[in-house]
């Protein structure tokens, strides 16, 4: 496990909230901001040009080989934007009579298939707090098959989030984040359509970030909150009622910034936190070659270090 904690810069963004990060295939950066709009960022002098605006509140991203920019919104669903004529199109807006309101991160695979996250069905993401607090189970994963055709795969997830692909394609990671555990939903083989944990982490995850080693890149939003456990352990009428409590006296996220990297056994293979204040509560992470992204729900700026070694 790394020991070493490498220098990190800030990159400038011209608003607030980036949710997630994603290089492009010609390496260019992409995030999503509070108030609607998707930038591109130039990796090399931090340029930012705006590329879209959903009109809601982008979070998780899926850039293709082939052009397109997948993005989870909410409460608009799951969104594609064609990144040479700038056509944005709703993918998935419902299942049935329920609309998708919290549409949470997004994966492509071969073949066409995408699948993606809701980490809530009952509230989106304005009111992601009152879910954490209540800490009830409606979390989804889904797939959306070329043809359009919408399956739910996976559900009663403490706030599902991030997720990826495995390289041999036969399964999924999830992130399950108010769980703070690592999911692997098998996709093929004899296991097909069960779940098992591969990894109980220290923290809260988000989104996740897979890269060509087969490492899974874990944003680790906040530390463990003694005050949240305690509030789990209440019956549900009381956790309703401490979710409508001011914001102000509700547990908060640790000032820290921080990511790790497990393997796709489970095993922790890179761990890095900084607690110096200047970065924190970190929601996506991205890898770019050696460089590292990292995008933060309250910050304005983007976070980037480069791998030791």
């Amino acid at each position: 496990m790394t020991a070493s904690l490498p220098a990190y810069a800030l990159i400038p963004l011209p608003g607030e909230g980036p949710e997630d990060v994603v290089a492009g295939p010609e390496g260019v950066i992409y995030t999503g901001l509070l108030d609607g709009r998707v930038v591109a960022v130039a990796p090399e002098d931090g340029a930012v040009r705006e590329v879209a605006n959903t009109g809601g509140r982008p979070l998780g991203l899926e850039a293709t080989a082939d052009g397109r920019l997948l993005i989870c919104d909410s409460p608009k669903g799951l969104l594609e934007l064609n990144l040479k004529t700038g056509a944005l199109t709703p993918l998935v807006t419902h299942e049935g009579g329920e609309r998708l309101i919290f549409c949470s991160n997004v994966v492509a695979a071969s073949g066409g298939d995408l699948f993606f996250t809701v980490s809530s069905m009952r509230y989106d993401v304005r009111e992601w707090k009152k879910d954490i607090v209540e800490n009830v189970p409606t979390g989804r994963v889904y797939r959306r098959a070329a043809d359009g055709a919408l399956t739910r795969v996976m559900d009663g997830l403490r706030f599902a989030n991030g997720l990826v692909r495995t390289r041999d394609g036969k399964s999924l990671i999830v992130a399950e984040t108010a769980g703070r555990r690592l999911l692997r939903l098998w996709l093929a083989g004899d296991r097909v359509g069960t779940s098992e944990v591969i990894a109980e982490l220290p923290g809260f995850p988000d989104n996740l970030g897979a890269d060509d080693g087969g490492m899974v890149w874990v944003a680790l939003a906040s530390e463990p909150n003694p005050a949240l456990e305690s509030l789990h352990k209440l019956p549900l009428f009381l956790r309703r009622l401490a979710a409508r409590l001011p914001e102000s006296v509700l547990p908060k996220p640790s000032r820290v910034a921080w990511i790790a990297a497990y393997d796709e056994r489970g095993a922790c293979v890179h761990d890095f936190k900084w607690t110096d204040g200047r970065y924190a509560m970190v929601t996506g992470v991205c890898r770019a070659g050696r460089r590292m992204w990292c995008a933060g729900l309250q910050e304005r700026a983007l976070m980037r270090f480069d791998l030791p070694g």
